[in-house]
Protein backbone atom coordinates (compact mmCIF):
# COMPACT_ATOMS: atom_id res chain seq x y z
CA UNK A 1 0.00 0.00 0.00
CA UNK A 2 1.50 3.23 -1.04
CA UNK A 3 1.04 6.22 1.55
CA UNK A 4 1.82 9.66 1.90
CA UNK A 5 2.87 11.88 4.43
CA UNK A 6 3.63 15.62 4.79
CA UNK A 7 6.67 15.62 7.23
CA UNK A 8 8.00 18.95 8.22
CA UNK A 9 11.59 19.59 10.04
CA UNK A 10 13.86 17.35 7.52
CA UNK A 11 16.49 20.31 6.64
CA UNK A 12 19.15 17.52 5.33
CA UNK A 13 19.99 14.02 4.06
CA UNK A 14 20.74 12.91 7.93
CA UNK A 15 17.36 14.09 8.69
CA UNK A 16 16.19 11.52 5.49
CA UNK A 17 17.75 8.65 6.70
CA UNK A 18 16.15 8.98 10.44
CA UNK A 19 12.97 8.98 8.98
CA UNK A 20 13.83 6.13 6.36
CA UNK A 21 15.30 4.33 9.45
CA UNK A 22 12.47 5.03 11.35
CA UNK A 23 10.07 3.72 8.84
CA UNK A 24 12.00 0.61 8.18
CA UNK A 25 11.89 -0.47 11.95
CA UNK A 26 8.56 -0.83 11.42
CA UNK A 27 8.78 -2.61 8.33
CA UNK A 28 11.72 -3.71 7.14
CA UNK A 29 10.98 -4.43 3.50
CA UNK A 30 9.55 -0.77 3.12
CA UNK A 31 10.29 1.37 0.48
CA UNK A 32 10.59 5.30 1.53
CA UNK A 33 11.14 7.88 -1.00
CA UNK A 34 11.38 11.33 0.58
CA UNK A 35 11.39 14.94 -1.17
CA UNK A 36 12.61 17.17 1.78
CA UNK A 37 11.80 20.29 -0.48
CA UNK A 38 8.18 19.65 -0.89
CA UNK A 39 7.88 17.95 3.04
CA UNK A 40 6.59 14.45 1.09
CA UNK A 41 7.71 11.31 2.76
CA UNK A 42 6.11 8.47 0.49
CA UNK A 43 5.81 5.13 1.87
CA UNK A 44 5.29 1.56 0.24
CA UNK A 45 4.30 -0.50 3.16
CA UNK A 46 1.69 -3.00 4.39
CA UNK A 47 1.92 -1.46 8.07
CA UNK A 48 -0.74 0.38 9.08
CA UNK A 49 -0.45 4.47 8.21
CA UNK A 50 -0.38 4.89 12.16
CA UNK A 51 2.27 2.81 13.04
CA UNK A 52 4.53 4.59 10.39
CA UNK A 53 3.52 8.28 11.50
CA UNK A 54 4.32 7.56 14.96
CA UNK A 55 7.52 6.07 14.31
CA UNK A 56 8.63 9.13 12.20
CA UNK A 57 7.49 11.90 14.72
CA UNK A 58 9.72 9.47 17.38
CA UNK A 59 12.32 10.49 15.48
CA UNK A 60 11.19 14.49 16.20
CA UNK A 61 9.24 15.39 12.95
CA UNK A 62 6.52 16.63 12.50
CA UNK A 63 3.65 14.53 10.62
CA UNK A 64 0.46 15.55 9.04
CA UNK A 65 -1.60 12.53 8.75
Amino acid sequence: MNQVFTVTGMTCGHCEKAVTRAVQQVDPLARVQIDRLQNRVEVESTQARDALAHAIAEEGYAVAV
